[in-house]
């Protein structure tokens, strides 16, 4: 896998496919897994690009807590690397409020995809704290998860629960550098919405124990160019109803791609 340097950091990632640029960007504690569904749907018409967040997976884990200002550098290192003149970004969580940021301050964002975001403000504490887990206690990843998805998901698909896990147990960060990151996220205010001009979908889960959906549905109405979209499901809704996020996501970029 390329890695890339940020002040002596080594941030992994990886590139898949041809064509416009597509970076995504994950939620808090969460390796590159994360995008398993969305990315196969993408690579092949776009560029898809993945990578680990400081303090997940192969990127380097130096303790925290981490600012919100310093993982935008750490993607604006990766989107870098690639050498894409135009990128679009999808974020989850924490990866959205990255991605938002990121175009505030840069003007090489053609359109924004925002996965259960909202300002830290509206992010319910425990329930974030409740998603970490030791890498090595696969029952304590399988029962972290309880929280991630709408009720009766992971009873009904225990399978899937159980790859999860595993993929979790090599990628994701580890208790520590979860709350580095997670410092990141409950610092955000996500302030002066109206100065990101660029196109922004922002969905929500109707069952997100995390992130308040009021608030994500807010945020689409402050930015803008927001539109908003509700989808069934908890936090992780882009996993359990992946098939339509994935459509939503296809249909979004070909608009934003020929527009550009």
């Amino acid at each position: 896998m390329p890695t890339v340097d940020r002040d002596g950091v080594t941030l992994r990632y990886d590139v898949t496919g041809s064509g416009p640029t597509v970076v995504f960007v994950n939620d808090i504690g969460f390796g590159a897994w994360l995008w398993s569904y969305q990315h196969a749907a993408v690579a092949g018409p776009y560029e898809a690009v993945v990578w680990d967040l400081r303090g997940t997976g192969e990127s380097d884990t130096p303790a925290g807590p981490y600012a919100l200002s310093t993982l935008v550098a750490d993607l604006e290192t990766v989107v870098s690397a690639v050498g894409s003149r135009r990128v679009h970004l999808v974020g989850a969580g924490l990866g959205g409020a990255i991605a938002l940021e990121y175009a505030r301050r840069h003007d090489r964002v053609a359109s924004l995809t925002l996965l259960g975001t909202a300002p830290g403000a509206a992010v319910d504490e425990d329930a974030l704290s409740a998603l970490a887990a030791p890498t090595e206690d696969p029952d304590a990843l399988r029962d972290s998860l309880d929280l991630a998805f709408g009720p009766g998901v992971p009873t009904a698909h225990p399978e899937t629960i159980e790859q999860i896990a595993e993929w979790r147990s090599t990628d994701d960060a580890e208790p520590a550098r979860f709350r580095d990151q997670q410092a990141a996220w409950l610092g955000a205010d996500l302030e002066d919405l109206y100065e990101i001009t660029t196109p922004a979908l922002v969905m929500s889960g109707t069952d997100d124990a995390v992130v308040d959906p009021a608030a994500t549905a807010r945020l689409a109405e402050e930015l803008p160019r927001g539109e908003h979209r509700r989808v069934e499901g908890g936090h992780l809704f882009f996993l359990s109803e992946s098939g339509a996020v994935s459509d939503e996501l296809l249909a979004w970029l070909e608009e934003h791609t020929l527009e550009k």
